[in-house]
């Protein structure tokens, strides 16, 4: 069950979902049944050349693979066709252990090409931090995006209990208390660590 906004808003009041942003501006952006978050001022940008693979058993080949831009006051970051980069919310959201939330691209912005995340859609119980955002230009043109630009939306689900286990204390989490857009950490996933 997706909550309604007037669900939001009550779990914002106690503290169940906090949404931080510099300038309270999120309280304007929550709708009949989402939050709308904006697009913050940083980027990670691949460096193709850096590296021949990206071998997730191989953490070695994920060094310097991105190169943290940050945009300028005003100025827009463009996507280039068939361009994948990550991105990040400028809004900080943090979870209450019974409840996870959704993060889905604005219609707007698919209109144009742009896809806000891949497969990293689902956001954990218990979680903090900002959104890294996964972000393709399907369009043949490049695409202006701007910093403070409302990027994506988040549904929020109640579970059917609170979790044993919560994202924040999960030994595993990787990506918890992340500020800046994160690239993958899939190398320390247990499964792929060497011996």
């Amino acid at each position: 069950m997706i909550l309604s906004d007037r669900d939001i808003y009550k779990k914002i009041e106690t503290g169940e979902i906090v949404i931080e942003s510099p300038d309270n501006g999120h309280i304007s952006n929550i709708n009949a049944s989402s939050a709308d978050l904006r697009l913050g001022k940083f980027f990670r940008i691949f460096n193709h050349s850096k590296q021949a693979i990206l071998d997730p058993k191989n953490p070695e080949s994920f060094k310097e693979v991105t190169s943290l831009v940050e945009t300028k006051e005003g100025e827009s970051f463009i996507v280039q066709p068939g361009e994948f980069i990550l991105g990040v919310t400028m809004e900080k959201i943090k979870l209450a252990d019974d409840l996870v939330a959704r993060v889905e691209g604005r219609s707007s912005l698919g209109r144009l090409g742009i896809i806000i995340h891949s497969t990293a859609g689902f956001i954990d119980a218990g979680f903090e931090g900002t959104i890294t955002l996964e972000i393709t230009n399907i369009n043949r043109m490049p695409v202006a995006l701007y910093p403070g630009m409302r990027v994506c939306q988040l549904a929020f689900e109640p579970m059917s209990s609170k979790a044993i286990v919560p994202y924040s204390t999960k030994k595993t989490s990787k990506y918890q208390g992340q500020v800046f857009p994160q690239e993958s950490k899939i190398f320390s996933d247990p499964e792929l660590k060497r011996v």
